[in-house]
């Protein structure tokens, strides 16, 4: 999917009908031309790329890999891009609205999330010397990269950063669309049996679980920070897989199990 821009407007990619064209086109696509929906990529370029930075994190859990090419990131914060491979290319001459600084910004700051998380926020960076807007397809070196990789689907860890265009899901995670806030974030880990959750501004988290994360015929615990917020079984049914699907036509995703579980709402997630 290589988008150029869905709306002739100045803020073409920050309304709230972006994200759902873009998962309908995903949903058409898979169901009407046999795509595979861990193989589906997104790249942009100029006003493509803006697009880019802003549904790579928004949207990360619909794609195996994304690239930007020459775009500007507004707002947006790589958080979301814990487990979706993403490519940068930028000319170290585009100077229109300081996108070369902001390249260089993103590549330091992915640079710096990489090493302080090491399994997650796989990224390439290429700033080309002597480039401007136009970087000579230099960028196409982005292709066989992407090409590499498939959706993590059901990831062990998840960063989630709402950012101005509000999702009530991502990956395995779920709020009320009530409450959910621009920046509010939901930190989740599993280790064995055990689900460890941090949230800022976030007062409930619907868990949708499978066995494709943990056992779901042995107990499950729910913790947030020393806090035990749940301990037992959860119960594989089929409402889950029907709730599931009707949010997204999305099989390969779909919970078998759900669980919702209260976060005092605070920063410091306690």
């Amino acid at each position: 999917m290589a988008p150029r821009a869905p709306t002739d407007t100045w803020n073409l990619w920050h309304q709230d009908h972006i994200d759902p064209l873009v998962q309908r086109l995903i949903e058409t696509f898979v169901i009407c031309r046999g795509v595979d929906p861990n193989r589906v990529y997104l790249m942009g370029y100029s006003a493509g790329g803006d697009g880019v930075f802003q549904l790579g994190p928004r949207m990360a859990d619909r794609f195996a890999a994304v690239a930007m090419m020459a775009g500007h990131p507004n707002e947006t914060q790589p958080t979301g891009l814990r487990n979706l491979p993403f490519a940068l290319f930028m000319g170290a001459d585009d100077s229109a609205y300081n996108r070369n600084e902001k390249a260089a910004e993103w590549r330091d700051e992915l640079k710096r999330l990489r090493s302080n998380d090491p399994g997650g926020y796989p990224h390439m960076v290429k700033i080309y010397p002597d480039t401007g807007h136009w970087m000579k397809r230099r960028d196409r070196e982005a292709l066989p990269w992407m090409k590499r990789y498939v959706r993590v689907t059901w990831p062990k860890q998840i960063e989630w950063l709402q950012d101005d265009v509000i999702h009530d899901r991502f990956y395995w995670l779920g709020v009320d669309r009530k409450d959910g806030i621009p920046r509010s974030r939901v930190s989740a880990r599993i280790s064995g049996q055990t689900i460890h959750l941090r949230a800022e501004d976030v007062p409930e988290v619907k868990l949708r679980l499978s066995d494709a994360l943990l056992d779901l015929d042995l107990p499950v615990v729910v913790k947030s920070e020393s806090r035990v917020l749940f301990k037992g079984r959860v119960d594989r049914t089929i409402e889950a897989i029907r709730e599931s699907l009707a949010e997204r036509a999305d099989p390969v995703a779909a919970a078998t199990a759900v669980l919702t579980v209260p976060l005092a709402a605070g920063k410091d997630g306690r």
